[in-house]
């Protein structure tokens, strides 16, 4: 007798997440990582931009769930009539007590504050679009560092008389290009400067060119969400900072699956922290007056996961290490031993995310002889074990 198999029924899961933004993008590919992995989902996926209104079929959606990434006033009103699991991807209302998965925006500036300054920078800079909140929180925190170590920042404001969404603040800025260049003209030099994300550190460029303000000697530009194509189209290439948006898209995925499974939420925001610097020429500076110690930095970045101390760096910057420990501490903060420590690990960081390589490969490659004692000193400064690190950073 011919058997009969009953299908197994899927959840229906509702995107709406852009992919017109490298952001968005990566955030899918998240999603569709942990639905290939689980094999749990039928999709519904409409190409929506960031602040388009709420689509008319959603209201009458019959799906089990939904991860949106929309802006606007309506949707979360819609969303709870539908009394649907859902996980947003942008910060709605604490009230609401509906779960947020996030960027770490006070993560993203802190690596910022930290590759300008390891720079050799002395004056900081913030451009970003006043009224966005990403940019808002960005530049909050980017000054609290800056001011909190006793450092000028300067901040690009522009008023907004009208209270509007993203989108619109976006094209607002993007239209201050003559203003941004008068601004830039007066900043004190040299200047590093941090743009809220890409699409306004490329216009920071443009107008440093036509300010005639030199990137990187006298205006070094940073940007966030690594978009490859902004990045390298920008005039010098743009540095930036990788987010972890495809992690982001995974937990989103996992979380929604748990509700949709009666699990409930105990966290309404959940921050996921970014990756690293993605560093290009618009920041290949070291903003260091003394020269001694700009070449004693510049070797130690060359060749510290060659098994360098602090002799070799004697070798060719002749003279005292005492006076170039003082030096190093006076205008870094830290020794010449610290330095070559940091620049290798940062290097493993590096390695550990970009490669498959095992702990002991990527041990060797950086300078250390004991892959054990390479993994307590990755833990003692990353707060986790090397391996954490790789898993974190793909999800």
């Amino acid at each position: 007798m011919k058997k009969f198999f009953k299908p197994i029924k899927r959840p229906r899961v509702a995107l709406m997440v852009e992919s017109s933004r490298a952001y968005g993008r990566d955030i899918l590919s998240g999603i569709a990582k942990f639905i290939r992995e689980n094999n749990s989902w039928t999709v519904f996926f409409q190409d929506l931009n960031l602040c388009d209104e709420t689509p008319g079929w959603l209201k009458d959606w019959k799906g089990e769930g939904i991860i949106t990434r929309l802006e606007n006033d309506e949707i979360l009103s819609v969303i709870q009539g539908l009394k649907l699991p859902t996980v947003f991807l942008r910060r709605v209302n604490l009230d609401a007590k509906m779960p947020s998965i996030l960027t770490d925006n006070a993560a993203v500036s802190r690596l910022c504050y930290e590759h300008l300054k390891e720079r050799g920078f002395h004056h900081f800079a913030f451009c970003g679009f006043n009224g966005a909140d990403y940019s808002d929180e960005r530049q909050d925190e980017f000054f609290r560092l800056v001011t909190g170590d006793g450092l000028p920042c300067h901040v690009y404001v522009r008023g907004h008389p009208l209270k509007t969404n993203t989108a619109k603040y976006e094209m607002l800025g993007m239209n201050d290009g003559v203003r941004v260049a008068e601004w830039l003209r007066q900043l004190p030099k040299p200047v590093g400067l941090m743009a809220c994300n890409d699409m306004r550190g490329q216009q920071v460029l443009d107008a440093c060119r036509a300010a005639g303000v030199s990137v990187p000697e006298e205006v070094a530009v940073l940007g966030v969400d690594n978009d490859e194509v902004v990045c390298n189209l920008s005039d010098p290439p743009l540095s930036s900072v990788l987010p972890n948006a495809e992690q982001v898209g995974y937990e989103a995925a996992m979380l929604l699956s748990e509700m949709m499974a009666g699990k409930k939420v105990l966290q309404t925001e959940i921050f996921i922290a970014p990756t690293r610097i993605i560093s290009r020429r618009s920041t290949e500076i070291l903003a260091i007056e003394d020269r001694r110690v700009a070449m004693a930095v510049r070797f130690i970045r060359e060749h510290a996961c060659e098994g360098i101390g602090v002799n070799d760096i004697l070798r060719v910057v002749p003279i005292s290490g005492s006076w170039l420990n003082q030096r190093f501490r006076k205008i870094l903060g830290r020794s010449p031993k610290e330095e070559i420590q940091r620049v290798r690990l940062q290097r493993a960081a590096a390695l550990l995310c970009d490669t498959d390589w095992p702990v002991k490969r990527i041990s060797a490659e950086v300078g250390f002889d004991d892959p054990f004692h390479f993994s307590r000193v990755f833990k003692k400064a990353y707060k986790h074990s090397p391996s954490r690190h790789r898993q974190k950073s793909n999800p």
